[in-house]
């Protein structure tokens, strides 16, 4: 069995985030992480490698330092990371990266596609069926749970306070929640092992059947409007009362004021 997984490089929300002037991710100037979703498809995919001795290739599209990713990746159990990465495709919307994505996974066999649902950078969760549909797969999304049975994938997907069953013949792309599974740790031959490792590296010459007016910026139809950093809030009105009821009181009056009540 081969798998191939998609991971993404995102920003470390908690470090904050930074924008270029045309309104699109200075990703370059910020800390970074795998995106949550992808790690545990991830982890799917090398449970199926434990269990059935698969091959998992993990890709991403990104700058060159996405490499981290993909390292780590490996560190965790993945056999080989590709990275797709050219200055004409940067600035991409979900269509322009999915036609890029689905432009280097046609260099590769493949059984399943696992990618995550979304990513904490844009919560789309357009990218991976966006994938499934420039392949021509079926796509199961919102993957709570993942099991294989000869040529079809069994999986049970969320939906609102239950979940769905579905079967899908393979080769199939499937989209996981963070939900799916605990990641598991890298181990440290693991680490060692990818830091040895070669990471095949793309560019847009490495595509199959894909035309540039749909690549990068330019081929992206989402344009963003405006962008900015989240509002800080101020620390607010400070009020020591003398009693419990004029306490009350006063909270009463405020939401009055502000017609909640």
């Amino acid at each position: 069995m081969k798998i191939i997984v998609c991971i993404k490089q995102v920003p470390d929300t908690k470090g904050g985030v930074k924008f270029n002037p045309d309104g699109t991710l200075d990703r370059g100037a910020m800390l970074a992480i795998m995106n949550p979703d992808d790690k545990a498809g991830l982890e799917a995919a090398l449970r199926l490698k434990d269990q059935y001795g698969a091959e998992v290739t993990v890709l991403t599209m990104g700058l060159p330092k996405a490499t981290d990713v993909l390292r780590e990746a490996i560190a965790m159990g993945a056999d080989k990371g590709i990275l797709v990465t050219d200055r004409v495709l940067g600035g991409a919307d979900t269509w322009a990266t999915s036609t890029t994505i689905a432009g280097a996974i046609r260099n590769l066999e493949y059984d399943l596609i696992i990618t995550g649902r979304q990513a904490i950078d844009g919560d789309t969760a357009q990218v991976g069926p966006q994938i499934a549909e420039h392949l021509g797969l079926p796509v199961i999304s919102y993957a709570q749970d993942i099991k294989v049975e000869g040529d079809k994938v069994i999986v049970q997907r969320q939906y609102d306070d239950r979940y769905h069953v579905l079967e899908a013949k393979m080769p199939c792309l499937i989209t996981a929640l963070s939900e799916l599974n605990e990641p598991r740790y890298m181990t440290p031959g693991g680490i060692f092992d990818a830091f040895q490792a070669e990471i095949t590296t793309w560019g847009r010459a490495d595509l199959k059947d894909v035309d540039d007016a749909n690549l990068g910026l330019a081929g992206s139809p989402t344009k963003i409007a405006k962008a900015s950093d989240k509002v800080r809030k101020g620390a607010g009105e400070k009020v020591v009362p003398d009693s419990p009821d004029e306490a009350v009181s006063y909270i009463v009056g405020k939401l009055k004021e502000k017609h909640v009540i």
